[in-house]
């Protein structure tokens, strides 16, 4: 019998995933970290707030001026989007255009943002 840990059987984590070869993965899953970069770069220069990014592969790294961070890494095996925060760590698939966390069945947008206006003191919204 699956444990608590048990991803595949959580409502959020249906059959509804899409299913994605790699390459088609790896598009998707660098166009998120793109799409974050492009925000973070354009809060820079219109002084919003100054989060420092720094991206290797798949994993982006944001440190915030409090010195916390966030990192955004892909997981390629998996064909998954991980998530980790002060709040604690998320993983996120792909159901039809929107990457859901596999426990909370929330978006990986939302969450960030959320995580973001967090460590931040104030709102932020990231979108795609």
């Amino acid at each position: 019998m699956p444990g608590p840990s048990s991803r595949s059987d959580s409502p959020a984590a249906s059959s509804r995933s899409a299913v994605l070869s790699d390459s088609e993965f790896h598009a998707r899953a660098n166009g998120v970290l793109s799409a974050i970069e492009a925000t973070l770069d354009r809060w820079l220069q219109e002084d919003e707030i100054d989060i420092d990014s720094q991206r290797t592969g798949g994993l982006l790294e944001l440190q915030f001026p409090s010195g916390t961070k966030i990192v955004v890494n892909t997981q390629p095996p998996l064909h998954e989007l991980w998530l980790a925060a002060r709040t604690g760590g998320y993983h996120f698939r792909l159901v039809g255009a929107e990457w859901i966390d596999t426990r909370s069945g929330r978006e990986f947008f939302a969450t960030l943002s959320r995580e973001i206006s967090e460590q931040a003191g104030r709102p932020l919204v990231i979108a795609r």
